[in-house]
């Protein structure tokens, strides 16, 4: 007897649509398992006009259906702007895509995602690829939208090594107040940081394979996935071998079995100088001596990811973008 089917998750993505953000678009309005309701957009890896923008054009290369699209915060809560150019000029690594006929809708971003959370007939996931500053106003303004989220499944952070700074990872120290603020919303979260983010690379022959694709979505993704290496320095090989990044946190709803995850505390660091923006995962067996004198920390567990199936993944960005 056949099983019945499920029905998709329904899924909201936050994003500042760079190179890695476009190729989590392009899953997740290509995957049947995912209900894609709205995109609200956030300044981080290029300004908030050109998020939009580049967002606006990633749905037009993917064919997808008329999402609601909003535009967001143009700052942090308290830092200035602070863009990444390893995205390009424009933020989509200067493919000179032409621009979208597509608009975004008129409402702000925290409007639209109060609307379609409160909407949704079931709880809506959540996936933040961006800094957090529209989740932080959202969840501040409306604290009431938190019945109907089921999780909220975020990128950024890191328990090792970060990228903006030597702890920081970008997300995160482009807006740390915000993600302090979405720790502590209590609805379960899953971190899905650089641990992980750097692993699940796609080899440069199906880069290839990718790029030479008639379809435009498809090869927009094979595009992307050749803008950066996944290696810098590695071998020329490996040139066009392209990491999925912020893709993952997608591949992480739509097959949760492809990631392990430990429930850790987690705190980001507020502290002006060199730890600012640091996600301090708490990985101890024990509690320490700070603990023993009264000085610890009542923390909020978060779901880390701590490993990842890589060709699991892969084969999922695959398998659904060239669909």
């Amino acid at each position: 007897m056949s099983q019945p089917q499920q029905s998709p998750i329904p899924v909201i993505i936050d994003c500042d649509t760079g190179v890695d953000d476009a190729l989590a678009l392009l899953l997740a309005v290509r995957h049947p398992g995912l209900d894609v309701r709205a995109i609200t957009c956030v300044a981080g890896n290029t300004d908030v006009d050109g998020v939009v923008r580049n967002t606006l054009t990633v749905l037009e290369q993917a064919g997808a259906p008329d999402i609601p699209v909003a535009r967001g915060a143009e700052r942090p809560l308290i830092e200035p702007a602070r863009h990444a150019p390893v995205h390009g000029s424009d933020g989509m690594g200067d493919l000179g895509l032409p621009a979208p006929s597509r608009r975004p809708v008129d409402v702000d971003a925290v409007t639209l995602l109060r609307r379609e959370i409160l909407a949704s007939p079931t709880p809506v996931t959540l996936i933040p690829t961006a800094p957090l500053t529209n989740i932080a106003l959202l969840l501040r303004t409306h604290p009431e939208v938190t019945r109907n989220i089921a999780r909220i499944v975020f990128m950024g952070g890191a328990v090792e090594v970060g990228n903006a700074t030597p702890v920081a990872e970008f997300n995160v120290w482009h807006d740390p107040e915000a993600a302090a603020i979405l720790l502590t919303a209590g609805v379960p979260i899953t971190m899905y940081g650089l641990d992980v983010f750097t692993r699940v690379v796609v080899p440069a022959p199906t880069v290839h394979r990718l790029r030479a694709s008639r379809d435009p979505g498809t090869r927009l993704a094979g595009d992307l996935l050749a803008h950066r290496p996944a290696t810098p320095g590695g071998s020329p090989d490996d040139s066009e071998a392209g990491g999925l990044g912020d893709a993952g946190a997608v591949c992480t709803v739509a097959d949760p079995g492809g990631v392990t995850t430990r429930a850790l505390p987690v705190e980001v660091s507020l502290a002006p100088g060199p730890t600012r923006g640091q996600t301090i995962v708490d990985r101890r067996v024990r509690p320490g001596e700070a603990e023993h004198h009264g000085e610890g920390r009542t923390t909020p567990l978060v779901d880390v990811a701590v490993d990842v199936d890589v060709d699991r993944f892969v084969k999922l960005y695959l398998e659904t973008v060239e669909r």
